[in-house]
């Protein structure tokens, strides 16, 4: 058959071990954080690996790495398979890397065995897909369909530089974004391939995930001011504490996720500054981001709504200044029926598939603004993600790219426009 698949659990496995280590020595493994020399290394590496695997080449406005194969019909709208190569600081060897090394490989066996497809085939590596230090995610995607704003382009990191400076470090052109975003009708399909980062599909026994929808995310950041004094002198009840009002707070984030919602919701405190931070010091300030995910949006602004409400309740009544900042609203989104029967279709042929939410965010979240998108989901040793001990067994890997092969032939001519 002309268009069968080859597996190849060698070439994979080395791809992976070798692009999961281009990373900061100086930080936990596997750290491979966006606008750094690693993550220049690294999208040097794989520009390489696209123009071998007969791939043309280039830099978006937004500074997306991208591979075009042409396809027979030039009038059609391109397939898009894409991910992300950047991790989150200790982050692991899978996530993302291995939606990017899918569509590489796709394009090898395309490549040497001359199979045409019917649409233009565009391998995307997104910018900095995880959580920035510019306060937000899905840089690239949000960049490729105009989602990123002039007051998101220049925030700034912790040592001054703007997200507009990073984008052009790394070959991009914030200036031209609007001009070249990409439209509605402009991909006639988005794919990407993903570990679960979860521990569904292991513990019950499944090779593939058919992912159904995306949580929806609220990321917010919240400034708390005191006053700084000392711990020795500064009795408890004469004492604006920023730190003992943070952590009400954060509490009380806790306290909200944990209630029965019709669809699940999480609530997080990953990030605290706290300034003197010092031990004898009554902190004087508190700077932290929190983020709620949920499938329901209507639920997600309801929670948003409820923690501002306790943040001014608990600012009253401690008598100190709370303040939030909306940093990133990511929405929801149902993946279409038609793409998760044709998808649990493709992963079918090859291994058992169970149809399953992803609690976490993707490009996908943005590129469903203007394209239908579907996701496949490999198993995750023990559900751990944004770790080092991240795991998923090679054999999976090269499953889940034959099942993204099979649905990329599949939707190539079953998808209208």
């Amino acid at each position: 058959m002309k268009n069968k698949f080859i597996p190849n659990v060698e070439l994979i496995e080395s791809q992976i071990e070798y692009l999961s280590n281009l990373i900061d020595k100086n930080k936990p493994p596997y750290t491979r954080r966006p606008f750094t020399k690693e993550y220049s290394r690294s999208r040097k590496w794989l520009k390489e690996k696209m123009i071998e695997n007969g791939l043309e080449v280039h830099i978006d406005a937004a500074s997306n790495l991208i591979g075009v194969r042409k396809g027979i019909n030039p009038n059609l709208p391109p397939i898009m398979i894409g991910s992300h190569t950047d991790s989150v600081v200790g982050g692991g060897r899978f996530d993302g890397i291995i939606g990017v090394l899918a569509g590489l490989e796709i394009a090898r066996q395309l490549s040497e065995n001359n199979i045409k497809l019917e649409h233009t085939l565009f391998i995307v590596d997104f910018t900095a897909e995880e959580a920035s230090e510019f306060g937000i995610s899905t840089i690239g995607s949000r960049g490729m369909i105009g989602n990123l704003t002039d007051q998101i382009l220049e925030r700034k990191n912790i040592e001054g530089h703007t997200l507009r400076e990073g984008l052009m470090s790394l070959g991009g052109n914030p200036d031209l974004i609007m001009n070249a975003r990409k439209k509605p009708g402009d991909i006639h399909l988005y794919l990407e391939l993903h570990i679960e980062q979860g521990p569904v599909l292991e513990q019950t026994g499944y090779d593939l995930g058919v992912v159904t929808g995306i949580v929806g995310i609220r990321r917010l950041k919240v400034f708390v001011k005191g006053q700084a004094n000392h711990a020795g002198t500064t009795p408890m009840n004469m004492r604006t504490d920023a730190l003992t009002a943070a952590s009400e707070v954060i509490l009380a984030i806790e306290k909200l996720a944990n209630k029965h919602y019709e669809k699940q919701m999480v609530g997080t405190v990953g990030r605290l500054f706290v300034k003197p931070n010092g031990s004898n010091i009554v902190p004087g300030e508190v700077v932290f981001d929190f983020e709620l995910r949920s499938l329901s949006e209507v639920a997600l602004d309801e929670a948003v709504s409820i923690v501002k409400n306790k943040i001014n309740n608990i600012a009253s009544r401690r008598n100190i200044s709370i303040k939030t900042e909306q940093l990133s609203v990511t929405e929801s989104i149902k993946i279409k029926d038609e793409i998760i029967d044709g998808i649990n279709e493709s992963c079918n042929q090859i291994g058992s598939s169970l149809k399953l939410p992803s609690g976490a965010g993707h490009d996908a979240n943005q590129m469903a603004k203007i394209a239908p998108v579907g996701m496949i989901f490999v198993p995750s040793k023990k559900g751990i993600s944004h770790s080092s001990d991240e795991w998923t067994d090679y054999e999976l890997v090269v499953k889940g790219i034959h099942a993204m092969w099979n649905a990329l032939f599949y939707f190539d001519r079953n998808l209208d426009n």
